[in-house]
Order: structure tokens, then C-alpha cells, then sequence
């Protein structure tokens, strides 16, 4: 009986760390949202593509790692990530081929005659993970944000203070019958 009880703790201790790693994660990833709601660390962004792209390149659900380049590294030709901000202030990302740059306002213009001052230039693409943005943004959202860490870290809590409990009214009790024995 001793034995099977330091198995169920251990496994309960593994399962309960790996859910506040996990916890922890996600909560930097949502600490690190820049002002137009995407995760930046440093000099790079994971974009995540929430809408199809007309790049043959990028799909749907993919995860872009996004590394921040200088307006004077870009080059016409080059494939560069911008923000998109509409009238109601909601960005958006979006993806073009460099057609002309203009050094005096430091801005860039896509072949398709959209232009975009540097302050809305993310940079060019490093590395591409398909279908791993549709997971992450499930979990960065509100509601999986709620429902994955918080809810269940809610049910943790609670089973741990009736543990306590237990343990404090029926505890010296089981430790008698173990002497006895």
C-alpha cells in the first residue's frame, strides 16, 4: 500500500510540474505581446498565420519565426513582413516582395503598390513550423488561455487544500494504526 502511494505522489509530482512549466511558457508568451498583439522576443516575432496568404510559401495555421532587419538591409526583391493596421486599429500581418524603397521616409512599397513607413516593417522569415500557429494561437487566445492553464490550475489548488485538510483531520489517526502494525 506504501508502495503504490509514493508512485501515485511521484507521478502527481511529474504531472504537476510539467503543467506549471507549461503554465509559466505561456504566460511569457502572452507577457511579450507587442503593440500589435503579436509574441516578440528580442529581435524576433512568431507570427502566426490566422488567415490564408497568397504565398505559395506559407499556409494557413503556420508559425513564422520572423527576424527584425534594419530598413538598410532590405533590398528590392526581398520577401518582408509588415503590420497592417485598419481604421479600427486592428493589425494584421502581411507578406510581399519589396518593389521600391524610399530612403527619405525610410519606407518600403510591396509590388502590389502597398507601402509601409519602417515602423510597420517586422523583417524577413528565418524558420517556418506548418500547422504549430493554429495550436499556439488556440492557446494564446482568451478563452484556451482560460481553459488550459487557469481552470485546471484552479482545480489543483483546490484539490491540494482538501488534501490539507484530510491530512490535518484524519492523518494522526492513520499514523496510530501504522504503529500498531
Amino acid at each position: 500500500m506504501k508502495t503504490l502511494k509514493t508512485i501515485k505522489n511521484i507521478l502527481m509530482g511529474i504531472l504537476g510540474t510539467c503543467f506549471y512549466i507549461f503554465a509559466l511558457v505561456m504566460t511569457i508568451l502572452l507577457l511579450n505581446f507587442n503593440k500589435f498583439g503579436v509574441t516578440e522576443f528580442g529581435d524576433k516575432s512568431l507570427i502566426i498565420l490566422e488567415q490564408e496568404v497568397s504565398n505559395e510559401n506559407y499556409k494557413k495555421g503556420d508559425l513564422i519565426i520572423v527576424q527584425k532587419t534594419r530598413y538598410d538591409m532590405i533590398n528590392k526583391g526581398d520577401e518582408i513582413f509588415t503590420y497592417s493596421v485598419n481604421s479600427k486599429g486592428v493589425a494584421t500581418v502581411e507578406i510581399g516582395k519589396v518593389g521600391e524603397k524610399y530612403d527619405k521616409e525610410k519606407a518600403v512599397a510591396f509590388e502590389n503598390g502597398a507601402s509601409f513607413s519602417e515602423e510597420f516593417i517586422i523583417g524577413k522569415a528565418t524558420k517556418t513550423y506548418n500547422d504549430y500557429g493554429s495550436i499556439l494561437s488556440i492557446i494564446e487566445s482568451k478563452w484556451g488561455f482560460l481553459f488550459i492553464v487557469l481552470v485546471p490550475g484552479f482545480i489543483i489548488f483546490l484539490y491540494e487544500i482538501y488534501a490539507l485538510i484530510i491530512e490535518i483531520k484524519y492523518g494522526e489517526d492513520e499514523e496510530k494504526e501504522d504503529s500498531k502494525k
